[in-house]
């Protein structure tokens, strides 16, 4: 498994999580201030990360977080069903950045515009200090992915460090499953080739 930027492993999924997610989820919707602030906390490096990877800005995927949970806040009473959380927050994600690359590429950077109006987001978002320092074959992975085609690292993102089902990323992305699976083999093989051109001796027995 893939590590998230800067050597961080994403959690497994356990029941244990799944249950105190719901209490969260049901918390913030009764308008409880800590239990959003828990929720936040929980999945702001996650968001980030994800913001990260399609925008390659420290201080935009920051901005991206923050809108992406004030979107989430603003959603929660008409979203029902824990188990698809974390695909529906990365979705918000993933389509928020793809439209800030949009306007990025339609016209010159603008002045900036105060965020609207939204819940208080905690003022702790992780920058790549606050990331654990890579071990070498992370940091080759992560050079690895930064060569390969856009298309292709979505995919590793998406699955690998994010830890999406190939049926979530499908409906995420709005895409076939039977693609997804084509994509998913296909940025695997891609991302082994890179990693081995830019270390030949990787997977070697030592």
């Amino acid at each position: 498994m893939v590590s998230g930027r800067g050597g961080e492993s994403l959690p497994a999924r356990t029941g244990t999580d799944a249950a105190d997610l719901v209490v969260l989820l049901d918390r913030c919707r009764q308008g409880d201030g800590l239990a959003w602030e828990a929720l936040v906390r929980r999945f702001q490096s996650r968001v980030y990360a994800l913001a990260w990877h399609y925008v390659h800005d420290t201080d935009e995927a920051r901005d991206l977080a923050q809108e992406v949970f004030i979107r989430v806040y603003r959603k929660l009473e008409t979203f029902h069903g824990h188990e698809t959380f974390v695909p529906w927050m990365l979705r918000l994600a993933r389509n928020l950045c793809v439209d800030r690359l949009r306007r990025r590429r339609a016209r010159p950077p603008a002045t900036d515009v105060a965020m609207e109006d939204g819940p208080e987001i905690p003022d702790s978002a992780p920058g790549p200090e606050q990331f654990a320092a890579a071990s070498a074959e992370q940091r080759l992975v992560h050079r690895a992915l930064a060569r390969v085609t856009k298309v292709n690292r979505e995919m590793i993102v998406l699955k690998e460090i994010h830890g999406l089902n190939l049926q979530e990323i499908a409906n995420l992305l709005d895409i076939p499953l039977g693609t997804v699976k084509s994509r998913s083999n296909r940025a695997r093989l891609e991302l082994a080739q890179v990693i081995v051109t830019l270390d030949p001796s990787y997977g070697e027995a030592s």
